[in-house]
């Protein structure tokens, strides 16, 4: 037998059954395209994340309040909140007598609140930084000016606005020396801070930015912060300032030799490897659960095949009459099988990557900053999962045809 003369008969027979094929086909197109379509999203996303983490520089450090397994997120990620990381601690890293290598720091603690204006009143993210903030996030004050080190440590209630805030609550007007209040409490705008973009991962855009410790004391009542970024001088001082916090953390929190470490320091390079391998798993697990869409398609084509043996019985016996073996019947119906998936998996593929392009064009159009990725790896995925489905659920119909007697097919009706 020849490996033509299946494939022209798994045609015939698609062909005279376009409907059928159709709707069998149409589980498994909608199952790749799911597959494909998640891990495109996934990837953009990763890339998304990882890109703003490389734009924050490779010579920042970020320190978080709470011990870390190994290389892996600090608690604060998962939303466990750790009171272990403070105000004097960051007073003790800028020190250089701590940190030689320091350039800069700024400790950030948020929260949210209903923030009024003259014109408007509505609910937005702000935050409490310390006066290093713009310096260490590569930020420019556009109107007026940032909060000083003296304000800071005064309880100042003055406020910088991101872009988006300063049109929100003051359009077409000069926010300088405007009021605004923040739970009731007013403060005074000093300043307002450059359109960064809606790519930043914490928008600073949208976000109002007041003194740490005026944020700490007067709007949250705590005493912890909830991460810190310190800007070194130089990308190849990273690792041993890096030594440096952590030995100047543990002595302020009179750590003993044989106890670990109650925060958490980790460098860009490390922040990339750890979000990379969080996404990565998160990407993979999401196109699992789309793959499962792949077995209800698997268990239609086993359905329609079952049906196809029993209507082409005569045919199947008036083959072996003339000389077909066993093994002839298998590969004639499995190539069928396959044959469905492989068409449906191709057109999955093709969909799905419409689809993807097409999410990736509206958020383009909303003014979102994301990346339009397929790899080859999704797609190979895609076909390999497909012809495992066609293999496997075409093996029962197929093992059922061979099994049919001659004799008994010819007397068929």
């Amino acid at each position: 037998m020849r490996l033509s003369d299946p494939i022209k008969i798994t045609y015939k027979n698609l062909k005279a059954a376009k409907l059928r094929s159709f709707l069998t086909i149409l589980g498994i197109i909608i199952g790749v395209a799911s597959v494909i379509i998640v891990m495109a999203i996934g990837a953009g996303a990763q890339e998304f994340i990882l890109n703003q983490i490389k734009k924050s520089g490779s010579n920042v450090i970020a320190v978080f309040p709470g011990a870390s397994e190994q290389k892996g997120p600090p608690p604060s990620i998962f939303g466990v909140v750790s009171t272990s990381f403070v105000y004097e601690d960051l007073k003790a890293i800028s020190d250089k007598k701590n940190v030689p290598n320091v350039v800069a720091v700024a400790g950030v603690v948020s929260g949210s609140a209903t923030i009024k204006s003259d014109n408007k009143s509505m609910q937005s993210t702000f935050q409490g930084v310390t006066s290093g903030f713009p310096e260490v996030n590569n930020i420019e004050v556009i109107e007026g000016r940032f909060f000083t080190q003296e304000e800071e440590a005064n309880l100042s209630r003055i406020a910088v606005l991101g872009s988006v805030r300063a049109k929100d609550f003051f359009p077409n007007q000069n926010p300088i020396g405007r009021l605004i209040k923040i739970k009731d409490q007013n403060f005074i705008v000093v300043g307002v801070l450059e359109e960064k973009g809606s790519s930043s991962l914490n928008n600073p855009d949208e976000t109002v930015y007041v003194p740490l410790l005026t944020a700490q004391k007067i709007l949250l009542g705590i005493n912890h912060l909830s991460l810190a970024r310190i800007k070194i001088n130089d990308e190849k001082n990273v690792d041993q300032a890096e030594i440096d916090i952590k030995k100047t953390l543990r002595i302020k929190h009179r750590l003993k030799d044989n106890q670990e470490d109650d925060f958490t320091v980790q460098n860009s390079v490390q922040a990339i490897s750890m979000i990379s391998s969080i996404t990565d798993v998160l990407k993979y697990f999401m196109a699992a659960i789309a793959a499962i869409s792949l077995l209800v398609g698997g268990v239609g084509i086993m359905n329609i095949m079952l049906i196809a043996v029993n209507q082409r019985i005569r045919e199947i016996g008036l083959r072996k009459a003339v000389g077909a073996r066993n093994s002839h019947i298998v590969i004639q119906f499995l190539i069928e099988s396959m044959g469905v998936t492989l068409a449906g998996g191709i057109a999955g593929i093709i969909l799905g990557i419409g689809v993807s392009f097409l999410a990736y064009f509206l958020i383009t159009i909303l003014g979102y900053t994301w990346f339009f990725i397929i790899t080859p790896g999704s797609i190979f995925l895609g076909l390999t999962v497909t012809f495992l489905v066609g293999l496997i659920f075409g093996m029962y119909p197929a093992r059922k045809a061979a099994k049919v007697s001659p004799m008994e097919a010819l007397r068929h009706e």
